[in-house]
């Protein structure tokens, strides 16, 4: 896989990167049916989810925590990827809290970082705190659900959030413009900070088109055709064939570029100076209010307070300048 081995561009060197290799986490949430397990084995090009977990059609009551981890390389290039994924979220009558479980996951795995980060043995950190999400939104729908909108805003202070229409095959172009427009006009009305790739120095197109494309209209897809002589992957329908890697079908390889070959490193450094930074200063005002004991604590809550809210403002400083890019095109460039 060529997005892989091109991570070498913006990694260090790949001496180091080969020797070492990468860890990604990447959580999967939306309703079940959006072809969620598919358009991640189609990302990274194998059998990411296990058979047992795409042949499950159970219909969960609760929201529960699956994580399997595979180990991907390319010429030399290594990846350790964690999927999280969340079946039974959006799946009952009653969703209220579903999201609950979901940040209770993202949040132990910011206080096993710390607690690991505190300890002797700094060299061996792993880290499985969860670098992205991809939010999977209906394409059966007008816009935002008032459970996707909850769902965003509870999360999007914890973790990097990536919106996208699943099934977008079954959209015309105008209905997918129609969407993209209304999703991106709530995400703006409720304030959401959601993942926009930075133009680079040097403004290329690529990156351009990306920012273009939010929220990714996407098709997933892991059966190779053949049409014309040559193998394509896609999906076969009686009118003709939606070829899963064509910029005209979907936004699905721009999605894989950016996050595997260009923004990947952003999204890790993103979880690591903003939102873990942000739980991390939080754990040790609390370890430092029972270090000193409540009378000390008590005495020192106007001085915490002024130091919270400053570093409550800095965090939303950084994620307003992603949002600024989003408001840039409000207009709607879109495919």
């Amino acid at each position: 896989m060529d997005q892989i081995a091109g991570l070498k561009i913006q990694m260090m060197n790949r001496r180091k990167l080969a020797r070492k290799g990468l860890e990604f986490t990447l959580m999967v949430v939306g309703e079940s049916g959006l072809g969620k397990s598919t358009l991640v084995n189609s990302l990274y090009d194998q059998q990411v989810y296990p058979s047992s977990e795409i042949n499950d059609h159970e219909i969960k009551k609760t929201v529960e925590i699956h994580t399997f981890t595979v180990d991907i390389e390319d010429q030399g290039v290594k990846l350790k990827l964690t999927v999280v994924d969340t079946p039974g979220f959006g799946d009952s009558v009653n969703n209220s809290d579903c999201w609950k479980p979901i940040i209770n996951y993202i949040n132990e795995q910011y206080d096993n970082y710390f607690r690991d980060e505190s300890g002797l043995n700094r060299r061996n950190l792993e880290d499985h705190r969860v670098h992205c999400c991809l939010y999977f939104i209906s394409p059966s729908t007008h816009g935002l659900r008032p459970i996707d909108i909850k769902f965003m805003k509870e999360l999007h202070n914890l973790v990097n959030i990536i919106p996208v229409i699943a099934k977008a095959d079954t959209l015309t172009r105008n209905e997918i413009k129609r969407l993209k427009q209304k999703v991106l006009q709530e995400i703006q009305e409720h304030r959401i900070q959601v993942f926009v790739p930075e133009v680079d120095e040097e403004d290329s197109p690529l990156v351009r088109e990306m920012r273009s494309c939010v929220p990714y209209a996407v098709i997933g897809g892991d059966r190779l055709l053949e049409v014309n002589g040559k193998k394509i992957r896609g999906r076969q329908y009686p009118w003709g064939v939606v070829e899963v890697e064509n910029k005209e079908h979907s936004d699905f390889l721009l999605l894989r570029q950016m996050m595997i070959q260009t923004h990947m490193q952003d999204l890790k450094d993103i979880t690591q100076e903003i939102h873990y930074e942000n739980f991390r200063k939080m754990k040790l005002m609390e370890t430092d209010k029972s270090v000193n004991g409540i009378g000390e604590a008590v005495d020192g809550q106007e001085q915490n307070k002024e130091i919270l809210e400053k570093q409550i403002a800095e965090m939303q400083q950084k994620m307003a300048m992603l949002m600024a890019k989003l408001g840039e095109k409000e207009t709607g460039a879109v495919v």
